[in-house]
């Protein structure tokens, strides 16, 4: 007899099914990460991501599916680890608004929620790059809905959303060329894959399979490429300032429903598209209760109307970019025109949460004023709620958190709409930019000027690191052996070699130039003292000027991280 409908018993093991073959196989999405590092955690950080949104649906008495989806998309959320975490609860944030107030979902309710979560998705970042979930979630929501046109039966409709993702899953090689080169499928699709599958088997009164292993060699990309990863404005030394098409940085939060001028219904397609032809770099964030709103814009008074129309305003902040730009220009150190209420002199209650691994690095960041620390990094990604915890518990009334790693990214953008006091992230890749980023930050400056003048320091350090390989594979024409030692600058793999120190000797060769001046070496597990002064000593064979630096990590994964300033 034909399923025509999906009643909260059916979704919960829909669920609870998912979550459980996102666990038993996140090992083998690891494995297949397009850098042989070992830390390629997409796999990890879906299982964990989709776990904590299972709890939230198990833990729900709801008897609609409507706030069973949305225990769902509220789980994923809180507990969002990396890119592919985040973007994996964006899809359910737009499934669950769609079928809001539903007893019951139907084919076509189903296929309509897909949809609804592709392009949540897709807005939910800057960029988006095709070759990713997104493309596998598009195609999945445009077969579903191709099915749903001609069947009423729900499992049906889930068989053909599955085949959608299946078979854009094939596609993303093509369209990422990174992906052909290493001859993989991009990782956060193969994760969605799976989840769709374990929908459909669970309607199909299939018993899902505990290794689902693709039958595609890997699937690959941290979900990296495919986020706009620094919404700040970057200072350019040689930008004419008349150039500058849309003069103002125009920012504000709008808390819906509240102020004197409020009379609309926040709908997300309306706000945005308005916005839209006011400027460029238009950026909307939004949940349930408050928008956040970056443009860059010539008519700021009429995106702050626009907004005081949905709510009232804070975190107001408009920025004179070709002042700002004439003052870069005159390598003044104060912007003309600061906010009557910014005063300098007073030091600002202001806590810095950093991610790091090792009590070497704790201690390094906490010397440099860091206040509070999450232990997490490399193979241990912290969550959305991991980072507002300890925000709210940071007893400050503003706070800066270093992700130190890109894949934390997303997580920690989240974090900002949820915490209890304003919050801002400085987009610090790696450990020698968190480090380096401190050395910027001002006590006495506002909370986005530390942002801005920490952001800015973030490309004045190139970033080294050594690991070894976790496996075989060919990428950049190096022929990489599983055991080898690579040296990955700022993302790409440089170096390989079967020493350590000498691959480390090497990385740091590429790494300098006529105007380097200081070198930093970090050594953690499976490095020593010895190592560290064994590389101290190569680097002053090449250039006896430098400043140089050892210090004790104790991070995993890395043996050795090496800055160069």
């Amino acid at each position: 007899m034909p399923v025509t409908k999906i009643t909260t018993k059916e979704f919960d093991q829909m669920v609870q099914a998912a979550s459980v073959v996102l666990k038993n196989n996140a090992d083998f999405i690891n494995s297949l990460n397009v850098f042989p590092v070992p830390d390629g955690d997409t796999g990890t950080n879906m299982s964990l991501s989709f776990a904590s949104g299972a709890k939230y649906v198990k833990q729900s008495n709801s008897k609609t599916i409507g706030e069973k989806a949305s225990a769902l998309a509220k789980g994923l959320l809180m507990g969002a680890r990396g890119n592919s975490g985040v973007i994996l609860s964006q899809i359910f944030r737009g499934f669950s608004k769609d079928v809001e107030g539903k007893t019951d979902l139907t084919a076509k309710e189903l296929s309509n929620a897909i949809t609804a979560g592709a392009k949540t998705a897709y807005k939910s970042v800057m960029k988006p790059t095709e070759g990713t979930i997104l493309t596998v979630v598009r195609y999945a929501a445009n077969a579903g809905q191709r099915e749903s046109e001609k069947t009423d039966n729900v499992a049906e409709v889930m068989d053909a959303i599955t085949k959608g993702a299946q078979d854009a899953l094939k596609k993303t090689p093509d369209l990422l060329p990174v992906l052909k080169q290493v001859g993989v499928v991009d990782s956060g699709g193969q994760g969605l894959t799976f989840v769709f599958e374990a929908f459909a088997d669970i309607l199909n009164g299939r018993q899902p399979s505990n290794d689902k292993r693709s039958k595609f060699n890997v699937e690959s990309n941290k979900m990296d490429q495919m986020v706009n990863e620094d919404h700040h404005e970057s200072a350019q030394g040689q930008l004419d300032p008349a150039s500058i098409v849309y003069g103002y940085c125009t920012q504000m939060t709008v808390r819906f429903g509240k102020g004197k001028e409020a009379k609309k219904s926040f709908e997300y397609d309306e706000f945005y598209n308005y916005l839209a032809p006011l400027g460029d770099s238009l950026l909307v964030i939004n949940d349930d209760e408050v928008a956040k709103v970056h443009i860059h814009t010539e008519q700021p008074g009429k995106v702050l109307g626009w907004g005081q129309q949905f709510g009232d305003l804070i975190n107001i902040k408009i920025d004179n970019m070709r002042a700002q730009q004439e003052n870069i220009m005159e390598n003044d150190e104060e912007i003309e025109e600061q906010p009557v209420d910014d005063v300098a002199a007073e030091p600002k209650d202001l806590a810095i949460v950093s991610v790091v691994a090792g009590k070497g690095l704790e201690d390094l960041f906490k010397s440099l004023g860091v206040t509070n620390i999450i232990s997490g990094g490399q193979t241990m990604n912290p969550s959305t709620e991991d980072i507002v915890k300890s925000v709210n518990n940071s007893n400050a009334k503003q706070a800066i958190v270093l992700p130190n790693n890109k894949n934390i990214f997303l997580a920690a953008e989240q974090a900002e709409k949820l915490t209890d006091i304003p919050m801002k992230v400085v987009h610090s890749k790696t450990v020698p930019q968190g480090l380096t980023a401190m050395f910027s930050y001002n006590p006495e400056n506002s909370l986005e000027e530390n942002q801005a003048e920490m952001d800015d320091s973030l490309n004045t350090v190139k970033s080294g690191q050594v690991t070894a390989a976790v496996r075989d594979t060919k990428i950049n024409g190096l022929d990489i052996k599983k055991g080898s030692f690579m040296g990955i600058v700022d993302g790409t793999i440089d170096v390989i070699g079967e020493n350590l120190d000498d691959t480390t000797i090497n990385m740091l060769k590429s790494m300098l130039d006529e105007d380097s001046e200081n070198v930093t070496i970090i050594f953690g597990d499976g490095a020593s003292q010895t190592d560290a002064d064994k590389i101290e000593q190569a680097a002053l064979a090449i250039d006896a000027d430098l400043e140089i630096e050892i210090h004790e990590g104790n991070q995993p994964v890395y043996p050795l991280i090496i800055s160069v300033e």
